[in-house]
């Protein structure tokens, strides 16, 4: 199965969208996921959906928001909170994971794969077939 990262944008608006496609396919969600990395000197946070394939495909998209939001950890704030609300609605956790952020990357697209073998290492998602 070939898994892959949809980006929705950096989190400031597109993170309503997100929440947006929890709370319209709360049966898809495989897993909810914070990733936390530290970006120009500030903390920040990235926040992603795992979802099922539909139907028979052998395609799992892993939708994004990209470090726009600041750490709700070290600083607290309404967007975590909505996201957390719509995965509590879908029954879900959300997994932490550290990351390096993805400026220390040359190409976005290596930075997805590196977010993709964390994921894999950690069960999150499955193995290529």
């Amino acid at each position: 199965m070939m898994q892959k990262f949809i980006e929705l944008g950096e989190g400031y608006s597109d993170l309503y969208e997100l929440i947006e496609l929890g709370n319209r396919m709360p049966g898809r969600i495989q897993h909810a996921i914070a990733f936390y990395c530290e970006k120009n000197g500030k903390s920040a946070a990235s926040f992603a959906l795992v979802m099922h394939p539909a139907l028979e495909d052998k395609f799992q998209p892993i939708y994004i928001c990209r470090e726009g939001i600041p750490n709700p950890h070290e600083t607290p704030n309404q967007r975590y909170q909505l996201f957390k609300e719509m995965t509590e609605r879908a029954d879900k956790k959300i997994a932490e994971f550290t990351i390096k952020p993805s400026n220390l990357f040359p190409e976005i697209d290596l930075f997805y794969q590196h977010l993709i073998g964390i994921l894999r290492t950690n069960k999150f998602l499955p193995p290529l077939s």
